[in-house]
Order: structure tokens, then sequence, then C-alpha cells
């Protein structure tokens, strides 16, 4: 299993609170052996992977169980955005009906109820992947300040499980974001979603956890899975 680093500097005039998100997709992206021309993208979400395509496809199909993100998703007559839960099978049998040259998942498979059935069906679709799943050393430090259980699976336990379906490369990148302050840094953890919308902290343990928080950045671990 592979493992790289990498850091960042976040500022809020980057006009986006999806700073590592951004930087997933880019990594997605840079995998790519070749220019895929029918694409799904499973939790495509406001539509970052379609937005940094470069090269010419004939269909991109984009899902997402948030309506909301959706609305936000690019649209032309080579973009179709469907309302889907990956959680749900039905979708998968729906998805069938289709063709893809590649499938893509960026920052949303780690919300899977059942990771397994989600890459086994993944596997009937019969197309290369490349996703990205973002793991329990998320948020490493803060959660062991607050003493907190990580809300997500290991790389070890998302690795054995690709293992069974894909035939595929994994590595796990480990990213830095530093912030100037505290404060900008759990306002980045609202309004980014990489939390889950977990609220498991009142007030007075939220003010305590900014107080003893060690760090001056927040740690993510991300698991890339790379059809070979």
């Amino acid at each position: 299993m592979k493992v790289s680093s990498e850091f960042s500097k976040y500022a809020s005039h980057y006009g986006s609170h999806n700073v590592i998100q951004n930087r997933v997709v880019d990594r997605l992206l840079s995998h790519l052996k070749q220019e895929p021309k029918n694409i799904l993208d499973l939790g495509c979400g406001r539509g970052a992977l379609c937005e940094k395509i470069d090269w010419k496809y004939k269909r991109f199909t984009g899902v997402d169980f948030a309506s909301g993100m959706l609305e936000l998703h690019p649209k032309s007559k080579k973009i179709e955005c469907i309302y889907g839960d990956f959680n749900d099978k039905t979708l998968f049998e729906n998805l069938l009906t289709y063709q893809y040259d590649y499938i893509f998942s960026a920052s949303a498979l780690q919300w899977a109820d059942d990771l397994e059935m989600t890459f086994e069906n993944i596997k009937f679709l019969n197309a290369p992947v490349s996703l990205a799943i973002f793991t329990s050393n998320t948020f490493k430090t803060m959660n062991e300040t607050a003493s907190l259980k990580p809300l997500l699976r290991t790389a070890d336990e998302v690795n054995r499980l690709q293992k069974k379906y894909f035939d595929a490369d994994f590595e796990v990148v480990e990213y830095k974001l530093e912030f100037d302050s505290t404060r900008e840094m759990f306002r980045y953890i609202k309004n980014s979603g990489v939390s889950g919308s977990r609220k498991v902290l009142d007030y007075k343990q939220t003010l305590k956890l900014m107080r003893d928080y060690p760090l001056k950045y927040l740690e993510f671990e991300v698991a890339f899975i790379t059809s070979r």
C-alpha cells in the first residue's frame, strides 16, 4: 500500500470551501491513461469533476442524492444529472441500461452504508474505475483531542474490500490543510461537508476543542483506487 503526502495553505479568498476535494479530483484525473467518452460520476455534487474534464466526450452522467447540488451541476445536451443514492440497489439496476467507458467517484463513497455492496454494484457496471474515498485518519488529531471515534472506515478496510472486486492500484494520500486560526479551521469544517454533518459536541465542548487543538492544520486521509 503506497502512502504519499501533500500540504496546502487554506485561504478564504479561494472562494470555495472544497480545497481538498478539488485536489482529490485533480489527482483522479491525473491517473487517467485514456480519454473516456462515456463517463459516470457517482456522487457528482455540483460538478467539480465535470468542470475539470478538458477532452471531448459523448456522454457524462452525474449521480447525487442532493438535489440542490444537482441544480448547480453544469448542464448541456451531453450531460445528464440523475437524482439517486448509491446505497440503493435500484439505482445500479437503472444504470445497467447504459454502457460506460469509465466510472469516477470523488469524495463520496465514504458515506456508503454498505461499501462492499456498493463496490459489487460498481463492478457489475463493467468499466474501469477511479475512486477516491476519505478514510479514518481524516481529522485524526481532532478526533483524538475530543475523544471521538473516527466516523470513517480505515484505509486497510477499504483496501481489503476493493481487492475483492477490482484489479486496481491502491494508494493512500495524506493531505494537510493549514489555517491562520482555529476559528477559521472550524468554519471550514462546518461549510465544507467533510464531517458528514456529524454534530456530537455541544457549544462548551466545541470551545474546549478549539482551545485544546494542538495543530495549525487539519489532516485528511484519502484512499485512491485506480483500475490497472
